[in-house]
């Protein structure tokens, strides 16, 4: 089937699962209910064809600034279902549905921005697949340092009700946010070395400022590592730093592209 027909039915399964689990929330019911994950899985599924279709072409890859959105977010629901297999991350779909419906119906839609790159080397492909791996991570570590910070505001003002009635202990919370900074940091390590390794001269390629964004992200999250398992660091020193970190890595992926591709032409 055609992405043109997908990315619709993508998008209404991810909002209707999104709504489902929303209105299980209200109701306090605990983990991910069986209509919140038969209407996910579809949407997934869904959502695999759009990606593959959207990114591959002509033999060779499109990874144009709309057409990448939807392999990203297939990338991150498909570390954060995994990652539900050990731990309580389904309050993330809350967030991650919504925005893959938007996602798949931009990358279908919207016009290509970038040229198809072909014969692309083993290497590269490593070096492209660890970076999406270590965003998905990352954003997904990103949510859950947003979901600490309220949970945390709320309890330090003694409310019992709402969002810390629907949390799992804030204590787990924080397990669960270093747990996938650690993973995250560990995937983008291997992005870089691999970067360095195997993408020739920054400077032509327009990868300087590129370059420099995701290493200040590593430094930034590799220092809240080293606080937290060193000095204890946790809470809102914890969020801040994973902001700041996400924020300095999107630039570094997003907005070099948006400038580069929509801006300047360079595809």
């Amino acid at each position: 089937m055609s992405a043109s027909f997908l990315a619709p039915i993508a998008a209404l399964l991810y909002l209707a699962a999104a709504g489902l689990h929303v209105m299980h929330l209200f109701q306090h019911r605990q983990g991910l209910s069986r209509g919140v994950a038969v209407l996910g899985g579809l949407a997934l599924l869904c959502h695999s064809v759009v990606a593959i279709q959207g990114v591959t072409g002509a033999g060779g890859l499109s990874l144009g600034f709309y057409k990448i959105s939807a392999l990203m977010f297939l990338a991150i629901n498909l570390v954060c279902v995994l990652l539900m297999l050990k731990r309580p991350l389904q309050n993330l779909l809350v967030v991650l549905f919504p925005l893959s419906a938007m996602s798949v119906l931009v990358s279908t839609f919207a016009p290509e921005t970038a040229a198809i790159t072909t014969d692309l080397p083993g290497g590269l492909l490593l070096h492209i697949g660890s970076s999406i791996l270590a965003y998905a991570v990352l954003t997904l570590a990103a949510a859950q340092s947003a979901l600490v910070a309220a949970q945390d505001y709320q309890l330090r003002h003694r409310h019992t009700r709402g969002i810390v009635q629907i949390l799992p202990p804030l204590q787990l919370m924080e397990t669960m946010l270093f747990e996938l900074l650690l993973v995250g940091v560990i995937l983008l390590s291997v992005a870089i070395v691999t970067g360095f390794l195997f993408v020739d001269d920054f400077f032509a390629q327009h990868l300087v400022h590129k370059t420099t964004l995701t290493l200040l992200a590593w430094i930034l999250f590799s220092v809240l590592l080293w606080g937290h398992y060193k000095l204890g660091w946790r809470s809102q020193v914890a969020v801040r730093l994973t902001l700041a970190g996400f924020a300095a890595l999107m630039l570094a992926f997003f907005g070099s592209k948006l400038v580069l591709e929509l801006v300047l032409n360079r595809g």
